[in-house]
């Protein structure tokens, strides 16, 4: 995919993938004790809409630019539009989109804890110039995975991580996502862990989803959203995620967030999206 964030953010994707963010982030905090947030594949943090990566693409005029004169939002886009908003504050427009680091950060309380992990040195020093000051977080320039591997279970047992990798190597990331959640639930069974994903052709998803069922988590949640159907390589036709042990009734929040997303996302007739539990247990 040769997958870049900046050229992309705030597409449809981001607007899936950062509403769930938030909920979990929300279920989190809804206990007075603190938790840690892990993000393995943490990117710049902070993107700009008018620079020259993502007017090429325009994609966050299908996102989360379609969002900010909606009307009658569920309950995580409408906390969504509000942290974007108030990155923009006294623009007409907006300019500033939120990656996954900043929309935890404007989220976290003063206890919580995160790591950030960026293997690109220039999106790496980015991130930290996006994040300068804030002593909740460490920021690493290294392999996401490498630091799952290293650096969990967390202080805090009560947390989050996000896996969101670029997936350049389209099947074989795959299969680098199975082998770390396989090594971290052994040190850290009780963990929850939401992984992205995208979605080109059905058959590649498949497998990935037959490993959870038999990996051996207990909980394993899958949420997806399609704007195209699932049959050509060609495009990026919808996203997924996989949140293992999510937070007690989470799929009751999803199931009020997916319909909302595919009506206002939508692309055509052929838009649909999926809740479904892989395991029960």
């Amino acid at each position: 995919m040769n997958y870049r964030h900046a050229f992309h953010a705030g597409n449809f994707a981001d607007v899936f993938k950062h509403t769930i963010l938030i909920g979990l982030l929300e279920a989190l905090k809804s206990k007075q004790k603190p938790f840690s947030y892990m993000d393995t594949h943490a990117g710049r943090g902070r993107y700009l809409l008018d620079d020259a990566e993502a007017t090429r693409t325009a994609e966050a005029a299908d996102g989360v630019q379609r969002l900010l004169t909606a009307t009658r939002l569920p309950t995580l886009v409408h906390v969504y539009v509000n942290l974007v908003r108030s990155l923009n504050a006294g623009r007409d427009e907006i300019v500033e989109y939120p990656g996954s680091p900043l929309i935890a950060s404007l989220l976290m309380r003063e206890e919580d804890r995160g790591v950030l992990c960026e293997l690109h040195a220039e999106d790496c020093m980015a991130l930290k110039a996006a994040l300068r000051g804030d002593a909740r977080f460490a920021i690493h320039e290294r392999d996401g995975y490498g630091a799952m591997n290293a650096l969990l279970p967390p202080k805090v047992r009560r947390g989050l991580v996000l896996i969101d990798p670029p997936f350049e190597a389209q099947d074989g990331e795959f299969r680098v996502i199975e082998k770390a959640l396989a090594d971290a639930a052994k040190r850290w069974a009780s963990g929850t862990y939401a992984v992205w994903y995208p979605i080109k052709l059905r058959q590649q998803v498949q497998p990935f989803h037959r490993w959870l069922t038999s990996s051996g988590f207990c909980k394993v949640l899958v949420t997806e959203l399609l704007l195209h159907p699932d049959n050509s390589a060609l495009r990026l036709n919808g996203c997924g995620m996989a949140i293992i042990n999510p937070p007690w009734k989470f799929e009751r929040q999803l199931e009020e967030l997916l319909p909302s997303l595919q009506t206002l996302l939508g692309q055509g007739r052929y838009g649909q999206h999926r809740l479904e539990w892989l395991v029960h247990g």
